[in-house]
């Protein structure tokens, strides 16, 4: 329980892992560190965080940059289990999916935790087909 405390409380000095999920289907995924992430902020400012790093991260291709992400979901916390599907989980989304008027600690997002950042219109349309064409 400690341990889970002091990670939570860390305001400025976590390092989240984001999941840019471009295509469900064809599993274009890339992956990159945010780092100094404060708990503090809101969902939505921590989008808004993540779609100007995005466009500045070298090593990342242009379709990456410039896809339209919207929703931002637990993929797995250190300690945690992970999902069985190689893209997303698609289960419990009440629960994973972060609200953006709450704060990234009230959405239980600690150091380490891994995010999936994707479109949310794709999402549900992979959801109610969830096949992969490679």
């Amino acid at each position: 329980k400690q341990w889970y405390q002091r990670r939570v409380r860390g305001t400025h000095d976590m390092i989240v892992t984001v999941r840019l999920i471009r295509n469900f289907e064809y599993r274009t995924i890339r992956t990159i560190p945010i780092r100094d992430v404060d708990s503090t902020q809101t969902v939505s400012e921590f989008i808004t965080r993540l779609l100007q790093e995005v466009k500045s991260v070298k090593g990342i291709p242009p379709p990456f940059k410039t896809h339209p992400y919207d929703t931002l979901k637990v993929s797995h916390q250190a300690g945690s289990f992970k999902a069985n599907d190689i893209v997303i989980n698609l289960e419990q989304d009440d629960e994973l999916i972060l609200q953006p008027s709450k704060t990234l600690a009230e959405c239980s997002v600690i150091a380490e935790t891994e995010l999936s950042f994707f479109n949310m219109d794709q999402y549900k349309a992979y959801k109610a087909n969830p096949v992969t064409k490679w």
